[in-house]
């Protein structure tokens, strides 16, 4: 069994899935960390020379990789469910949970971090919501939903985990 973590930048995803792996005896993937190797440069980097659609078509090609294997806690980057292709993979193997974060929680834990691409903009907070209201019809298409405001990362990961315990019962 997979279980992937979709959300916004800051929503908690390599926090939490880091933490995860850890409790469940997983591995972890992180699909951009997967990215910057293959690429051998930052994701600003590729956003900068390459253009998003690459960015996409690499975060693509990356997924599928990654979903050949199985046993894992899987963060994926933010915008990975703008391609309805990538929230099928998603659905189809492994249990996808969407960490929901308000925009100012998502704002106060992002605003000194220089590596988010479309974020590099003079008023962040704005773009946050932006952002959020166009993919937030996808991140709900998530087999689970779990808010993450004011928890802490063992609170949302004992939530996934007895989630997916309920599940193995059935």
């Amino acid at each position: 069994m997979n279980i992937s973590l979709i959300g916004m930048m800051g929503s908690g995803k390599t926090c939490i899935g880091e933490l995860l792996a850890k409790l469940l005896n997983m591995s972890f993937v992180d699909t951009d960390e997967q990215i910057i190797k293959s690429e051998k440069t930052s994701i600003n980097q590729i956003f900068a020379q390459k253009g998003e659609t690459y960015f996409r078509e690499i975060e693509t090609a990356t997924l599928k990789n990654v979903l050949n294997f199985n046993n894992q806690i899987i963060s994926t980057g933010g915008g990975i469910i703008k391609s309805d292709e990538n929230l099928s993979l998603l659905k189809e193997k492994s249990v996808v949970f969407y960490l929901k974060a308000s925009p100012d929680i998502l704002f106060e834990r992002i605003k000194n971090n220089k590596e988010r691409p479309l974020l590099n903009v003079e008023n962040m907070k704005d773009k946050i919501k932006t952002i959020l209201q166009e993919r937030i019809s996808q991140y709900e298409k998530a087999q689970y939903i779990i808010v993450t405001d004011d928890k802490s990362p063992i609170e949302i990961a004992n939530e996934i985990i007895g989630i997916i315990n309920d599940c193995v019962k059935c």
